[in-house]
């Protein structure tokens, strides 16, 4: 082999082709791993955030950013951004030659978990500060997403009355009960829920929203008769044939 000058010439063409690239590779490898070459000077965002501050995400990403367009760590900046009050997702693309366009999706809040968070329209958890008035969920840990599931069709079925549900509470035995916005607690239980809101739904006009007292020699009894005007407080509705009603006396 050794005698064969050819071949010897074509390995010796190659090792010097060899030895070529790799020291051209290593220059652009270092060159691109500059920080001086193309930093990021300019971070846009593709639309103007409701209620993230626009100063903070600038400042975010001005403390996590490092190397130049090609090195800068996308993904940790994204870890880093989604951390940040009311930041539920967000997407990150380069520009040529220097920018970032970073497009944020905002948490919708729908709730107030537990009074130490919030719940947004997925069902989701987070915590941020707001003085919107929402109703007040109260789960246990992981019922959030059905919670807001319920509170919908609790909602729909409630808005023929003109009522809102203003706590939802959830117990870990699965025992499912409201406020409302009349001030008035149902008490729904754990199965046929729907069935049980559409009852109520039925006899409020004539019955649950104004309610009179009416008193004989041997008893009180509780009818929509005329009298002294009584207000229903709660109303447990897990009987299959009636309800229970506990009433408030005066105008308290």
């Amino acid at each position: 082999m050794w005698d064969n000058a050819p071949l010897l010439r074509s390995i010796s063409s190659a090792l010097v082709s060899f030895s070529v690239l790799a020291v051209l590779y290593g220059a652009i490898d270092y060159a691109v791993h500059l920080p001086r070459l193309l930093p990021i000077n300019k971070v846009k965002l593709s639309a103007a955030p409701e209620r993230l501050v626009a100063g903070d995400v600038l400042a975010r990403v001005k403390s996590e950013v490092r190397g130049n367009f090609f090195t800068v760590d996308i993904e940790h900046l994204r870890k880093s951004l989604e951390a940040l009050p009311w930041v539920r997702k967000v997407s990150i693309r380069r520009q040529f030659p220097d920018s970032l366009i970073l497009q944020f999706e905002e948490h919708q809040p729908l709730a107030r978990w537990n009074d130490a968070a919030l719940v947004n329209v997925q069902g989701e958890v987070f915590e941020a500060q707001t003085g919107q008035v929402l109703p007040e969920f109260i789960g246990y840990a992981g019922s959030s997403a059905e919670m807001v599931q319920q509170y919908a069709k609790f909602s729909q079925q409630l808005a023929v009355l003109g009522l809102r549900v203003t706590q939802l509470a959830l117990s870990p035995r699965h025992a499912w009960q409201m406020h409302l916005s009349n001030d008035m607690e149902v008490e729904l239980g754990r199965a046929e829920l729907q069935e049980r809101l559409a009852r109520f739904v039925a006899v409020y006009p004539y019955s649950l929203g104004e309610m009179r007292e009416t008193t004989s020699p041997d008893s009180k009894t509780v009818m929509p008769v005329t009298g002294q005007k009584l207000k229903v407080e709660y109303v447990d509705m897990r009987y299959r044939n009636g309800f229970v009603v506990r009433m408030r006396h005066g105008n308290a």
